[in-house]
């Protein structure tokens, strides 16, 4: 009797060789190599990561070069890009027309609430042919870096620094030609960092006729608005030259025939005693808190002390520039 097996029941066939694909598939036996690197993969993040810093290093990069070729220029930041300043506030930016401050043109806030300073404002940049510009709080938020602005913006442009050797020489020049009566007289700043300081500074020099200030470009205050606003208007009047290295632009300056004086407190020539006061002199004051630096003191020919008070350690570095130039205005009209 035929054993037919379970109900429905199918017998598996024996397997048996299998074709060979004739050299097609030999590809998809082939291995991928070694895993690669985290960062090499385009969906891990460790790959985006190394993009972010890749970017990083060349926005380092270019900053460093933008700064490599501003150099001594005036104006540019670090990306090598021309930086504007603003003012900001109804009460600094009428102050800063009434005291004449170049301004590019004065932004006020569409709808603003009018009062005597938005009127005086607008009145004084219509009498100075000062573009009006009505925006947008957004936009007068992004220029003032969320400031509060109360509706006024000044836009101030950068402020064109001359050259210190070319000053020098140009004024020298004019001084052997007789085109300037008095000796050229320059102050030059190690340190100062408070914009008021520079601005009453600059007021000093254009009252006892100084010909020049002159300013690092590194770890010093530059012509901002305060310095505009504290300088009452001299520094249209007054050139103001930027220094790549102050001590290079001190040797260059005594090659040229110009005595440079130090203003310290310990000084080995008291100031109505100085011989050199019709001689071209550059006058080199430091900050209130450290002085003249070690380097800048070594490139003095003499370092000039003000009389005071035993009672007072110091002066302000404005109140002894102005001392300093009046004693030597003093000198040369005598």
């Amino acid at each position: 009797m035929a054993n037919n097996g379970r109900p429905g029941a199918m017998r598996k066939a024996k397997k048996g060789p299998s074709g060979g694909t004739g050299g097609l598939g030999r590809k998809a036996l082939e291995g991928k190599g070694p895993t690669p690197k985290a960062e090499e993969r385009p969906y891990h993040k460790a790959f985006k990561n190394k993009q972010l810093a890749e970017r990083s290093a060349a926005k380092r990069g270019d900053a460093k070069r933008g700064d490599a070729r501003a150099g001594g220029r005036s104006g540019t930041n670090v990306r090598g890009k021309v930086a504007e300043e603003v003012v900001t506030g109804r009460n600094s930016v009428v102050e800063a027309l009434r005291a004449g401050i170049p301004a590019k043109a004065l932004h006020v806030a569409v709808r603003i609430d009018m009062d005597d300073r938005v009127r005086e404002s607008l009145k004084i940049a219509a009498e100075r042919g000062l573009p009006v510009m009505e925006t947008h709080k957004p936009e007068l938020d992004r220029m003032t870096n969320e400031a509060v602005h109360q509706g006024l913006v000044l836009q101030i442009p950068p402020y064109e620094y001359a050259d210190p050797t070319d000053l020098a020489s140009e004024t020298l020049e004019a001084w052997k030609k007789g085109h300037i009566r008095n000796a050229p007289l320059f102050v030059a700043l190690d340190g100062i960092t408070d914009p008021r300081n520079l601005g009453a500074i600059i007021r000093s020099a254009s009252a006892f006729s100084a010909h020049g200030v002159i300013v690092p470009e590194r770890r010093a205050v530059g012509v901002t608005a305060s310095a505009w606003k504290t300088s009452a208007g001299a520094a249209v009047r007054v050139p103001v030259a930027r220094a790549g290295n102050l001590n290079n632009t001190l040797k260059t300056f005594k090659k040229m025939g110009i005595f440079v004086l130090g203003l310290d407190g310990d000084g080995d020539v008291s100031l109505p005693s100085i011989v050199l006061a019709k001689e071209p002199i550059c006058i080199v004051v430091g900050s209130e808190d450290k002085g003249l630096s070690r380097l800048v003191r070594e490139n003095c020919d003499q370092i000039v002390s003000i009389p005071i008070d035993s009672a007072m350690e110091s002066l302000n570095a404005s109140m002894a520039v102005g001392i300093t130039l009046y004693e030597i205005s003093r000198q040369r009209s005598s």
